[in-house]
């Protein structure tokens, strides 16, 4: 044998037999081993993907360019979801909703059909609800995350990446949560993402959830107004993030946060300073996505300090960026519909081991409301973001016009029932009607300029028919004029309560209310509280000073 010195060498047939089969177990073993565990081993994995997600809050592309190199070398199914995902996630950040659709919905080369494992199962319903949420179909995601946190079993798995999975989808629950103002809920979600991001070990996505999860609850806290509670988690967290390098979104994302902060307490030109330390970490990074954001705020401080110049300025550069965010969303619609159907085929005999009848209804209710979705998106255009304000305005309101016209509606009931009965709705889904009327007006969906009674329809999954009577009905008006006083309900308690809005002009506050003209606006805004916008706001004004 080569490199043996001759003296020791013998012959095959003097091994004892013993060792021969030591040696044919060993190669067997290692043959096994090579072929039922292919690419990366676990640790080694752990460590790839950590720094991949640390990538994606440094710089997308970066973050893209690594995961789809880790993803061409590895062949474990859990491995890729892991990878696409993360992918996703990057092109998400860009602001390209087709592609972080598309890249969930990639098939494998060869058309492999294997057993969905249980995490397997899981990821795939986190992806869809993340993917529901960042195309603004907030309902759709709390529903799918809803059923998934009513497994107790897998609420208690010790599974490390079952765990952080579901630490992902808290976080989520919180943020579906704090869309439609329940701002306590939502802290209660954040509380139970912190349990699971509680496990031995420390990694860069445990880190980063974490104070991902922090700025959250400053934001939800800021919103009930506990504002030095929440400065203080920012001060925290922004000292953190720059203790722990160069994570570019993260720091972003926290400055704006403290931006609003200021804002609130009218201290403007310090709110800007934080608006530009937050922007010169991505200034020359393709977040596009919170560069929106960024626009949007810079536009509304310079106009609360009166520089018209730079309020011009980035108010363009929000519009301009908005306009091609909003064209990726409705793009992202249409792909989501594929990344259902592809969801469900793989999925289905895990799901037929479950519950088959619940299968189907679920596959039936996932596809009509994502039928329904892309009808408003058709429709939907225009500023709806970031402008939601003074908790429990409407429900307020609501009571208030409940006190006066109490009497009122009692009779209205009694006159209407035959009408009721002829149109055939009983009061069980006219209850339910009223109910899903009140959950959208808390939405602020109707400062949408192209709101019509159609796009009301598909959002609240009610027939045009049902919404005329019961709006007709119990809200005394048609559907125009109903939306009209809300917008201009709406716009009145921002002048009332919040200062810097006294400084807008009116053009400004008719664009902000979803009105097409300053004309229209100050003929329904007369209607509807009986004086100009103008004179309102001087009374106000002098209401203040007196």
């Amino acid at each position: 044998m080569p490199g043996i010195p001759k003296e020791n060498q013998y012959n095959r047939n003097d091994l004892p037999q013993k060792i021969l089969k030591s040696n044919t177990w060993i190669l067997f073993f290692i043959l096994l081993f090579s072929i039922f565990i292919p690419g990366q081993s676990a640790p080694d994995f752990s460590i790839s993907t950590d720094k991949a997600f640390q990538k994606l809050y440094q710089n997308p592309d970066e973050c893209i360019s690594y995961s789809q190199s880790l993803l061409i070398s590895d062949k474990n199914p859990e491995h890729k979801i892991i990878l696409r995902k993360i992918i996703s996630q990057a092109y998400a950040l860009q602001g390209n909703y087709v592609q972080a659709v598309n890249i969930s919905n990639q098939k494998e080369e060869g058309g492999q059909k294997e057993k969905a494992s249980h995490f397997i199962q899981l990821f795939g319903d986190y992806n869809l609800a993340d993917q529901y949420q960042n195309l603004g179909l907030y309902d759709q995601s709390k529903k799918i995350i809803a059923r998934i946190l009513a497994d107790r079993e897998l609420l208690k798995s010790s599974h490390l990446k079952e765990r952080m999975t579901l630490a992902k989808l808290f976080q989520l629950q919180a943020i579906n949560a704090g869309v439609t103002r329940n701002y306590e809920v939502a802290l209660q979600y954040l509380d139970k993402s912190d349990q699971y991001l509680h496990f031995d070990g420390h990694n860069e996505e445990k880190r980063i959830l974490g104070q991902e999860n922090i700025i959250f609850r400053a934001t939800f806290l800021m919103k009930l107004n506990k504002l030095e509670e929440s400065k203080k988690l920012l001060d925290t967290v922004i000292q953190d993030i720059e203790n722990h390098g160069d994570n570019a979104f993260l720091s972003a994302f926290a400055h704006e946060s403290m931006s609003r902060y200021f804002f609130i307490k009218e201290e403007y030109a310090t709110a800007v300073k934080y608006l530009d330390q937050g922007f010169s970490k991505i200034e020359k990074l393709p977040y596009h996505d919170i560069k929106v954001i960024f626009y949007e705020l810079y536009s509304k401080n310079y106009l609360a300090l009166n520089n018209d110049e730079k309020y011009h300025y980035y108010n363009n550069l929000y519009t301009d960026q908005k306009t091609k965010i909003d064209s990726s969303k409705k793009e992202g619609i249409q792909s989501i519909v594929k990344l259902v159907e592809t969801y469900h085929r793989k999925n289905i005999e895990f799901q037929r081991q479950r519950k088959l009848s619940q299968l189907r209804l679920t596959v039936t209710l996932i596809l009509f409301l994502i039928l329904a979705t892309a009808v408003y998106f058709v429709y939907e255009s225009g500023k709806n973001k970031d402008l939601k304000k003074q908790l429990g305005f409407f429900e307020n309101l609501k009571e208030r016009e409940n006190a006066i016209q109490a009497p009122k509606t009692e009779i209205q009931k009694v006159n209407k029932n035959q009408e009721k009965d002829s149109s055939k709705i009983s009061k069980e889904k006219e209850d339910e009607i009223l109910q899903k009327l009140k959950e959208w007006e808390e939405t602020d969906s109707y400062l949408n300029r192209n709101m019509s009674i159609s796009v009301l329809s598909a959002q609240t999954g009610i027939n045009t028919k049902y919404l005329s009577e019961v709006i007709n009905t119990h809200k005394e008006k048609n559907f125009n004029a109903y939306i009209n006083e809300l917008r201009i309900n709406h716009v009145a308690h921002l002048l009332k309560t919040d200062p810097a809005y006294l400084n807008y002009k009116v053009s400004y506050l008719a664009e902000h209310s979803g009105f097409s003209s300053h004309g229209a606006f100050t003929n329904v805004f007369k209607s509807v509280t009986g004086m100009s916008p103008n004179t309102y706001i001087q009374e106000i004004i002098k209401n203040k000073r007196s």
